[in-house]
């Protein structure tokens, strides 16, 4: 039978997705006879190497290297993975110390020692990829190791968070002597100590993974195998899902394809509804000679309606969101919303006459082809048609595939454009701190002192992260006053599922990345 529990839960539950469909739908399945899982999704990995990946990358990279920690099934903080034990030895959140485990080794039998985790940290920032995650070690000092399986991070400030960076797969352990100190890995081998091995990789195709032999780990695999294949959008996904060819959907699903499974329902299909903090927003490039000007930002905050796009073209699968920091986190607020109110050509057109600009604006809105799902350019044409109507813009829609895409906003070639984010931990710091400061995820510098300098690392000394709404609503507000950065949606997570797979009550960690491992073939009554 079909059946769909929704979960809107506060984002600590994330991790727990229910899944209720039949009598045997919780019943354990035994690894050693099972068929490969065969799981879909539309979000390729941008590079294999860990140290050059800021993006959707890291769902492959949680399944196939280790942190020192991670989250085990229901957790909603950091626990120990490839370490045995971490903690914060001081009282003032600057010195943090992890303890591996005994007799750890890579997949092809090299020994994973606490000289591999500080090569592996050491490296991020040394190579400091455009796009990487070399701006999350922002608090870190330096590595020191003591012995084989002692590792200690020594923070320039008090940093209650950092366990929470240290969880995320940027962090991945990998092996000297196969990942240079000084640049990136360039073939497509894999040597990580995750739950699996990657036994082989067809970029935008398909990546098999295999048990590995060698892991130690918090992971209780439920299957021998499993294979991602990567689809260009979501019709090709279901289709697969339908024909049998793939077991699972993960990420990319649109908003039609969603629906299509609600209203026709089979005994063949899953789909599972639940919460989520991925979000959509737009850029703004302070480079461009309108982009730049606060008042032109400003007036398309005023002209955005964002129920529009999440009902018209999203078939209200998605939210409205009025701030950078989604619902259900500590401190989410509603500044947009506050501060512009109902969308408005009246005001729009005030907010530039005011700042003498009495002309339509031209504007070149950017987006990519194959990374956020198959509404993305639906969203971008909305969007032109309600700034056109306005009779204030002129505006161009323009688009490249993710991979191009990535490089042309790094090098600051686009006046406006959007981007997702699925968060690298639940907690408010991360809808904040990876795009301001002068390294940041999207490649364009935003200095934002009081932010940066202030409220940020005021709220990570805080080890309640409860006592730090103060700080999380100032710097939304002052996000807000900038504009920019403008968000549009908040989403949800779906995942469909052949009715015979199992497992996904715990498939989704608290950053919404899917652990394989959970996943299995249900076996009858």
């Amino acid at each position: 039978m079909f059946n769909r529990n929704r979960f809107l839960r506060r984002v600590a539950a994330i991790a727990s997705i229910s899944l209720v469909t039949g009598c045997s739908v919780l019943s354990d399945g035994d690894p050693d006879s099972q068929e490969p899982i065969v799981v879909g999704t539309t979000s390729a990995p941008s590079t294999l190497d860990p140290a050059g990946a800021w993006d959707g990358s890291w769902e492959l990279y949680r399944n196939i290297f280790q942190t020192l920690v991670a989250y085990p099934n229901g957790a909603t903080t950091p626990q120990p993975d490839a370490a045995e034990s971490c903690s914060f030895t001081d009282s003032t959140s600057r010195t943090y110390r992890c303890k591996l485990r005994a007799g750890m080794k890579f997949a092809d039998g090299d020994p994973l020692t606490a000289e591999a985790v500080r090569h592996s940290i050491d490296r991020i920032r040394t190579i400091d990829a455009p796009g990487g995650p070399a701006g999350l070690l922002g608090s870190l000092d330096r590595v020191e190791t003591s012995g084989d399986r002692e590792i200690v991070f020594h923070l320039n400030r008090p940093d209650a968070t950092f366990p929470f960076v240290l969880a995320t797969p940027a962090m991945s352990i990998v092996d000297p002597d196969d990942y240079p100190a000084d640049s990136l890995r360039k073939d497509a081998e894999v040597h990580g100590s995750g739950p699996y091995r990657l036994q082989s990789y067809t970029e935008g195709k398909e990546a098999v993974l295999v048990r590995n032999a060698n892991y130690k780990g918090f992971a209780e695999r439920q299957n021998d195998a499993v294979t991602i294949r990567y689809f260009q959008d979501s019709a090709g996904m279901v289709k697969a899902l339908r024909a049998k060819q793939i077991d699972v959907t993960y990420r990319g699903l649109a908003a039609d394809d969603i629906v299509a499974l609600q209203k026709h329902a089979t005994d063949e299909v899953q789909l599972v509804d639940g919460a989520g903090t991925d979000i959509s927003y737009l850029v703004f490039n302070p480079k461009d000679p309108w982009a730049r000007q606060p008042a032109v930002r400003k007036a398309v905050a005023q002209i955005v309606d964002r129920g529009a796009i999440t009902h018209k073209v999203y078939k209200d699968t998605v939210d409205p969101l009025y701030s950078m920091v989604p619902k259900g986190l500590t401190g989410h607020a509603t500044g947009f919303f506050d501060d512009y109110g109902d969308p408005s050509v009246t005001k729009a057109r005030a907010i530039l006459t005011a700042a003498g600009i009495t002309r339509r604006v031209p504007l070149t809105l950017w987006y990519t082809t194959d990374r956020y799902g198959s509404e993305t350019a639906l969203m971008f044409k909305e969007l032109k048609r309600q700034l056109d109507a306005s009779g204030l813009f002129t505006v161009t829609l323009k688009s490249r595939p993710w991979k191009s895409y990535v490089v042309g906003y790094q090098k600051g070639e686009y006046p406006v454009f959007g981007r997702g984010w699925f968060p690298d931990f639940p907690d408010a710091d991360n809808f904040i701190a990876p795009f301001v400061g002068e390294h940041n995820a999207l490649g364009t510098p935003y200095p934002a002192k009081r932010i940066t300098a202030g409220l940020l690392p005021h709220a990570r000394a805080e080890s309640d992260r409860a006592r730090t709404v103060k700080d999380v609503e100032q710097a939304q507000q002052i996000l807000v006053d900038d504009a920019r950065l403008l968000p549009l949606w908040q989403g949800r997570q779906f995942v469909a599922a052949s009715d015979d797979i199992s497992g996904g009550e715990q498939a989704l960690d608290p950053s919404t990345i899917m652990m394989m491992w959970t996943l299995h073939r249900k076996t009858s009554w």
